[in-house]
């Protein structure tokens, strides 16, 4: 953990603040979300705020194609073709081509797919690489695949600056995310898929924490297969559907454990036999999430019109200044920096640690500054490119000042712990 340093933007003023937002090219994309008054929401790397075209989009899908066009809506509304053509918009998102990703399932789900699909293309190779530390999901999805699967594999966990020498010619494929959840940290996506090609392995990423923050480029990487969801920078609702790419390269001939009739080559055939689809279709299982997937789409649709270029622009500099803010604020208080403290090297958010942690984001929370809390003592701020303003970032700092001088923290209800944190 790196001390809090000044640096040149910490006496900014909110003035200075709020004439940093008429000046930004994104200003208008708040006006998009439905926010709740009084709230500044710094969580979108968690979940993301509701595009009031989402809820316009669940609005029809619920009312005109479900209660008015019944079954007639899988053919009239276009729901069968949802996960194929949300698929590739989310492909222009993450440098992947037309038909190399669907959206669908949710990200464990994807994750087991896709690692058991890159298992069966290195069926000699026993060992996979992923990184310990990074959210849990992942290695239990794969500890559970190594379990069910019965031949032998095992986890080589190693953390980021052990990856490389970790890779070697015994991994039949890497597992990683590319930023990570706790400190932000960003992988090298493009050296450590090099790495594993150049051993014979495959690379499997995770773009949770990548999709809608900042730009990624599969195919310009060589990945082989990635995952991802689409709830937090893309802001597609509590649990909504997500995304699996497999390079075209990989397609044909691939094999997937969890075949289903929407995988099928003719799923209205009802054929007694699995046949598989042509292509990226092959990597779907069951009936999809329509709901779910019509609110997905506007979230879309926004992270499109802003680019990713944009949008990677603007949450480093909302990043930047939260850092600097709270390097002239807050100084000598206890906060340390659990995230890379060069902007480049980080992700859209920033892990800040304290060992009240808990209670000071509790304190916040109930001010309207709503970020989250990771044990032990790691507070999570999401810098968000498309609702969140300059001076939002001015103000939950000086809000937080407030709560550290005036010892607010301590209160006892901020030290009962939620069921989620």
């Amino acid at each position: 953990m790196a001390d809090l340093d000044v640096t040149t933007m910490s006496d900014l003023t909110r003035e200075a603040a709020l004439a940093m937002d008429v000046a930004d090219p994104l200003a208008a994309f708040v006006d998009e979300f439905d926010l709740p008054a009084g709230v500044i929401y710094l969580n979108g790397n968690s979940l993301g705020p509701a595009p009031k075209e989402a809820l316009a989009k669940v609005r029809t899908a619920a009312q005109d194609e479900w209660r008015t066009g019944l079954i007639t809506s899988w053919n009239k509304a276009g729901w069968f073709e949802l996960p194929y053509r949300l698929g590739d918009r989310v492909a222009r998102l993450v440098g992947a081509a037309p038909g190399e990703v669907t959206v669908s399932d949710g990200t464990s789900i994807n994750l087991f797919r896709v690692v058991c699909a890159a298992l069966s293309l290195r069926p000699d190779r026993k060992v996979i690489v992923m990184e310990g530390s990074n959210f849990p999901t992942d290695n239990y999805v794969v500890q559970g695949l190594c379990e069910t699967l019965g031949r032998g594999h095992t986890i080589r966990f190693a953390e980021k600056d052990e990856l490389e020498a970790a890779i070697t010619d015994d991994v039949a494929c890497v597992v990683l995310t590319e930023v990570h959840y706790k400190t932000a940290h960003i992988l090298d996506m493009a050296g450590i898929t090099a790495k594993a090609h150049a051993v014979g392995a495959l690379a499997v990423w995770d773009l949770c924490h990548s999709a809608g923050a900042m730009p990624v480029d599969l195919n310009g990487c060589e990945a082989d297969f990635a995952v991802g969801c689409t709830y937090k920078y893309l802001n597609g609702g509590p649990g909504s559907p997500a995304f699996q790419f497999v390079a075209a390269r990989h397609r044909e001939g691939l094999k997937q454990p969890l075949t289903g009739w929407w995988g099928h080559e003719a799923p209205f055939a009802f054929d007694r036999d699995y046949a598989p689809a042509a292509g990226i279709g092959r990597m779907l299982t069951g009936t999809q999430p329509i709901l779910s997937l019509s609110a997905a789409e506007a979230g879309l649709d926004l992270a499109e019109r802003a680019g990713p270029e944009r949008a990677r622009a603007k949450s480093r500099a909302l990043g930047e200044l939260f850092q600097d803010l709270l390097a002239g604020r807050l100084k000598d208080t206890g906060f340390a920096m659990g995230s890379p403290a060069d902007r480049a090297e980080r992700g859209g958010h920033i892990a800040l640690e304290h060992d009240h942690g808990y209670p000071f984001m509790k304190a916040l929370i109930s001010r309207g500054v709503i970020g989250d809390f990771r044990a032990p003592t790691t507070m999570r701020f999401g810098f968000s490119p498309l609702y969140l303003r300059y001076v939002d970032v001015w103000d939950a700092v000086e809000i937080l000042r407030d709560i550290v001088e005036s010892e607010a923290w301590r209160a006892p209800e901020f030290a009962a712990v939620d069921a989620v944190t």
